[in-house]
């Protein structure tokens, strides 16, 4: 682990990669014989799902949904709807992080009410701390705290989705003041 004043790595790759692995043999236990539909939450869950499904041992399709929050009420709307459907199929949401539970009430909802047969979920991170409603989350990758998290799909104002591993903003002054301001540090030198 490295740590910088602003930014402390808090996951390594390797254990990233270790647990999307054991997420992938999970899920391919799970739905061997049942070709789920991955419905991938943009645009933070990209890397995770991708490297998720490489790891799935089961005929899958893979689709996108993209989301748009409203307002301090939290309203959620389709920015970007799927082009599969999902009736009569095992769906399994692909999320980034889940915190209050939410958006994924509402997204395992949309589903049902959708004919899908059979929804679970698939996330990340968990910050469970956050939550304020139930929701299942089947395949689970780590429980995190409430710091706010970079790297490995998510962002920063658009920064930071490409790291490898994952980081804790310690100093989120320096993050607004300076959105790059942990790019310089791991880039210098």
């Amino acid at each position: 682990m490295t740590d910088y004043p602003f930014a402390t790595e808090v996951i390594t790759e390797v254990d990233l990669k270790s647990r999307v692995v054991e997420l992938g043999q999970a899920i391919s236990n799970d739905y061997l014989d049942r070709s789920p539909l991955f419905v991938v939450v943009l645009t933070g869950s990209v890397l995770f799902a991708a490297d998720l499904v490489r790891n799935v041992e089961a005929d899958s399709e893979v689709d996108f949904l993209g989301l748009n929050r409203f307002g301090e009420g939290g309203r959620i709307g389709i920015a970007m709807d799927l082009s599969a459907p999902v009736v009569d199929r095992n769906v399994i949401i692909v999320e980034d992080i889940v915190d209050t539970g939410l958006t994924l009430k509402v997204l395992r909802r949309m589903m049902t009410d959708r004919g899908a047969a059979s929804v679970s979920t698939a996330a990340l991170f968990d910050k469970t701390r956050r939550r304020v409603t139930d929701v299942p989350i089947e395949y689970r990758g780590f429980e995190v705290g409430d710091e706010f998290l970079v790297g490995y799909g998510l962002d920063w104002q658009g920064v930071y989705r490409n790291l490898r591993s994952i980081w804790a903003v310690m100093d989120i002054e320096a993050f607004v003041r300076d959105p790059k301001v942990l790019s310089k540090q791991l880039h210098s030198g």
